[in-house]
């Protein structure tokens, strides 16, 4: 941290360094988890990654999620599971199904992991997830204001984060820009799909984020996603208000911060218990 860096506080509860939780990352393609050190952000133990299933249903995403932590069994203890879900997810269950098999919504994806791995576990938006990464530990460190953090990938994931404080489902990849949905357009598979160049996406790219810079100034804005390895191909071609970085913990953002997320609730249901 720099000597002019305004450390945010702690949240209450969470202890530092040295406390473990899992956090696991349902992806499209893979589904990738690890034992997370919640007070530096540090993968203790190496990262698993398992094939997808196809379909992508519920109960074939259980089952993978299930041997995933049961790889990790020995080193984790009681510690509390992370899981993302690309979805709207509300009082643990899944919303929305845009980039995921349809059967997900109303799915109480809490409840059938919980029962299935016999422990508690919390589900979470993986953007939402990938942003309190960034926040904690990643590229939007000590940042005070209002940041938005986005992936860019077959989609477009956004995070909105107050003071270091999520604002979790904020589902500003579907805004309706120009008469289409945003991630029509912009997400990264918009330019693989149609072959535009990096400057040609970069416009798209400008229009998106100008116009949510306009609906909420942001302090910072920060971009995730696998694309962001090759940042410098069109983040300075960007010309907003606020700062716009690259993101730091890239693929490991949606284990870090689904791992963080359960560990924090974990710490408000027993202070909820505690009289």
């Amino acid at each position: 941290m720099e000597d002019d860096d305004v450390q945010l506080p702690a949240r209450p509860g969470i202890r530092m360094s040295g406390q473990i939780a899992l956090g696991v990352d349902v992806g499209g393609s893979g589904i990738k988890g690890a034992t997370v050190d919640l007070g530096t952000g540090d993968l203790t133990q190496e990262r698993v990654r398992i094939e997808t299933p196809q379909p992508a249903t519920p109960d074939a995403v259980a089952a993978v999620v299930a041997e995933v932590v049961s790889h990790f069994a020995d080193h984790l203890a009681d510690g509390p599971v992370g899981v993302t879900i690309p979805g709207v997810v509300t009082s643990g269950v899944v919303r929305t199904a845009a980039n995921i098999d349809p059967s997900w919504i109303g799915t109480d994806i809490d409840t059938m992991l919980t029962e299935r791995l016999g422990r508690p576990v919390h589900v979470v938006n993986d953007a939402d997830a990938a942003g309190v990464a960034e926040a904690r530990f990643g590229a939007a460190r000590d940042t005070r204001g209002l940041v938005l953090v986005t992936t860019l990938g077959t989609g477009i994931g956004s995070a909105l984060l107050f003071d270091g404080k999520l604002v979790p489902n904020s589902e500003l990849g579907h805004l309706e820009i120009d008469g289409h949905d945003a991630e029509s357009r912009a997400a990264h598979s918009a330019r693989e799909e149609e072959g535009l160049s990096w400057e040609e996406w970069a416009e798209r790219l400008q229009r998106y984020y100008g116009v949510v810079e306009d609906l909420l100034w942001p302090s910072l804005v920060v971009v995730g996603g696998g694309v962001s390895k090759k940042s410098e191909k069109f983040l300075p071609l960007l010309h907003l208000r606020a700062p716009v970085v690259p993101a730091k913990l890239r693929n490991q953002a949606g284990i870090v911060g689904a791992a963080v997320l359960a560990a924090e609730e974990q710490e408000e249901l027993a202070a909820r218990r505690t009289p």
